[in-house]
């Protein structure tokens, strides 16, 4: 093909619960457009859209992939998406690039927790889907009980556009709703049959029902169906667009990814009825004033873009994927990064397949292809033409919900480590490496056991170093509830000029800053002015340890109000250690308690699931502050010590079979309970 207008390119993302098929439909809808010469196997590790090594080993799609095809002068741009739920910020950055989806369902008459969020996600955003039910030559198949499943669940909503031919229990073939022609399945096709006899009236009254929705999407097909009772198959197949398009219709249809059965279809269906990129909802963007502005696609407007994805090689570099949202993109161009204010020279452009990339000359409005060699560019950047200056709202990726400590397997391998690290931050937004303020330690927070994991792996394949994860410390403190004085006195005599000084010392909390405060209340000059601050630095350096188990002491006033002093031995250093015995002496007798970080909890779970959160929360020293419906879903607001707290992400997910969500923040510190108390103490004895 020549150059690709939009109204020519269907975008979708292959979307579903992890294990359903999602890649071996891609590799199947690739090898029927003629992109791929053999169709590859994921058991046999070698398809076009799982190229990644610890893809292979795990036999899960771990990163987006993007590959194209053309079909019936069509160009099908796929983006093959993980359904694993570590990795739900790959799935965001992809329903940034795409304008419609297909959800793989296995055929198993359920429906899979991945696949019932991939389908609420797209209701709740006008994302038109398409439903293809996989695997319907396997044993114990049934793809009757699977769309009945969908109906039950998603109502007049699911759509099916093809009936079923059943023999011996599965699914051989489908007559098409709206043309009436049959169809049977061979492997890598079809054949046309003629309808079967038993068929024939199911087959008119789901046409009329088609119709009637079809009719319904609007006002002119409604006045058309009213006045002549019927449409033509054309103004169905736009009533079907029309539902599609707002989310009202969900066509569902079925096959086998592995057996190349029903793929064709589907891909027939891809393009009668998914939208093209100047068919779909305006984007949101602003202007370089800060105005909202709603952008469609659109191939005479000047030239923006954005990046949803990078993938960072040690070999290769950076490559940049794009959706072009506005004019086109020509290699030799400078564009504006609008994010970062930097101008970029545009050297190769490509079009993806898989870990291949071709290159090509241009890139127009509602494609999808790669930019390399791109300096300060990174995933969620808007790219645009100077005279056209907006940008692209940013990507909403999901905020950190587990936090791991994290450090080099071999000693003087940090560096190494951290700087891999980092670069792999420019493919994964959706995690993070810092040190942590209060503990001291380099931690990664991310979505999950298996995402941290998998970057580790990838550290030592890409960058040949190693990290090791483990629990990371939680950030005690400890004060006091009482008040005591002491008198701290450091005397020491070697030969020579001795050392001397004596303090003495009340202990009480209601630091002014919360954290420390000390007040000299001497009078008569009996600590030295020269020294006072010799006494100050003595206490700063011993707050850093609390008595009980060695955390940092807070919201302590120590006021000094008397001490002695010898004309000739007391020195700085005297009067340090002294400050330091008096504090080691009466925190021990003013009610020393250990407190600990509490967070805010908000959790979001099906109603099923409210009864369990409820009672877990309790065994984790929770308070449930309320609760309210969002969206269906019911929202739980709680608080919680976060040494309750660190793996929550896991259990939750275990709990919920992966339905529920949380979102944190610190909230404040309290006295642990004297029964946990007891157990820090132990652990930081050890």
């Amino acid at each position: 093909m020549g150059k690709i207008l939009s109204k020519d390119i269907r975008n979708v993302a292959i979307i579903g619960h992890s294990g359903s098929g999602k890649t071996s439909l891609a590799e199947a809808i690739l090898f029927n457009g003629k992109s791929i010469d053999r169709l590859g196997k994921t058991t046999e590790k070698n398809t076009v859209m799982d190229y990644d090594e610890q893809e292979m080993q795990r036999g899960i799609s771990i990163s987006l992939a993007c590959a194209n095809t053309i079909w019936a002068d069509t160009k099908i741009n796929l983006v093959d998406v993980p359904g694993f739920f570590d990795f739900e910020g790959e799935f965001e950055s992809a329903m940034r690039a795409v304008g419609s989806a297909v959800l793989v369902a296995d055929a198993n008459g359920q429906i899979a927790v991945g696949a019932e969020k991939a389908i609420e996600y797209c209701v709740r955003r006008h994302i038109p889907l398409m439903i293809f039910v996989n695997g319907i030559d396997k044993e114990n198949s049934n793809y009757v009980a699977t769309v009945e499943a969908f109906r039950q669940k998603y109502g007049k909503k699911i759509s099916p556009t093809h009936l079923p031919i059943i023999r011996d229990g599965k699914m051989k073939g489908y007559v098409s709703v709206i043309s009436g022609k049959a169809f049977e399945f061979t492997s890598g096709g079809r054949n046309p049959i003629d309808v079967p006899e038993n068929l024939v009236d199911e087959l008119s009254m789901l046409k009329e029902a088609l119709t009637e929705a079809a009719a319904e999407t609007s006002e002119v097909l409604l006045d058309k169906y009213l006045a002549e009772g019927e449409l033509t198959n054309d103004e169905i197949v736009a009533g079907v667009r029309n539902g599609l398009c707002v989310g009202d219709t969900i066509p569902i249809m079925g096959g086998s990814a592995l057996q190349n059965m029903g793929v064709i279809n589907l891909m027939y269906e891809i393009v009668d009825l998914l939208p093209s990129p100047n068919e779909r909802r305006p984007v949101l963007a602003s202007d370089d004033k800060g105005e909202i502005l709603s952008i469609t696609c659109d191939e005479t407007k000047p030239f923006s873009a954005q990046v949803f994805k990078t993938v960072a090689d040690p070999f290769v570099g950076k490559l940049n994927m794009i959706r072009v949202f506005t004019g086109s993109l020509k290699s030799g161009m400078t564009v504006l990064n609008a994010t970062t204010g930097e101008k970029e020279r545009i050297n190769t452009l490509y079009v993806m397949k898989g870990k291949k990339q071709e290159a090509v000359d241009e890139l127009s409005a509602g494609d999808i292809g790669a930019v390399n060699k791109l300096v300060n560019t990174n995933t969620g950047d808007t790219l645009c033409d100077e005279a056209f200056k907006v940008k692209y709202y940013d990507i909403p990726f999901p905020t950190p919900v587990l936090t791991l400590k994290i450090s080099a397997a071999k000693s003087g391998e940090e560096d190494k480590v951290f700087q891999g690290l980092n670069r792999l931050a420019e493919e994964d937004l959706t995690f993070k490496v810092e040190k942590d303020k209060e503990t001291g330690e380099m931690v990664i927070r991310g979505q999950g056991e298996t995402q941290l994991d998998v970057l580790c792996k990838k550290l030592k394949a890409k960058f040949g170093c190693e990290a090791v994860l483990s629990e990371p410390k939680v950030a005690f403190k400890e004060t006091i509830t009482g008040k005591a004085e002491a008198e701290g006195k450091h005397k020491k005599q070697t030969g020579g000029a001795g050392q001397y000084g004596v303090v003495n010392i009340r202990f009480e909390a209601g630091a002014a800053d919360g954290m420390f405060e000390f007040v000299d209340e001497t009078v008569g000059g009996a600590v030295p002015k020269q020294f006072i601050p010799a006494v100050e630095k003595g206490l700063r350096e011993a707050i850093t340890k609390g008595v009980l188990a060695g955390y940092p002491m807070v919201n302590l006033k120590a006021t000094l109000f008397d001490g002695k002093y010898h004309p000739v031995d007391s020195k700085e250093v005297a009067f340090v250690s002294a400050a330091k015995l008096a504090y080691d002496d009466a925190i021990r007798r003013a009610k020393p308690v250990i407190l600990e970080p509490v967070y805010a909890y908000k959790i979001t779970v099906p109603d099923n699931y409210t009864g369990e959160i409820l009672g877990d929360m309790n065994k984790r020293r929770g308070r449930i502050l309320g609760m309210e419906t969002v969206d269906g879903l019911q929202e739980i607001s709680a608080e919680a010590p976060l040494v309750e707290m660190l793996k929550y992400a896991t259990d939750l997910r275990s709990m919920t079979q992966g339905r529920g969500k949380f979102t944190q923040e610190f909230l404040r510190y309290e006295d642990v309970p004297f029964s946990a108390q007891e157990k820090i103490i132990a652990e930081a004895n050890k």
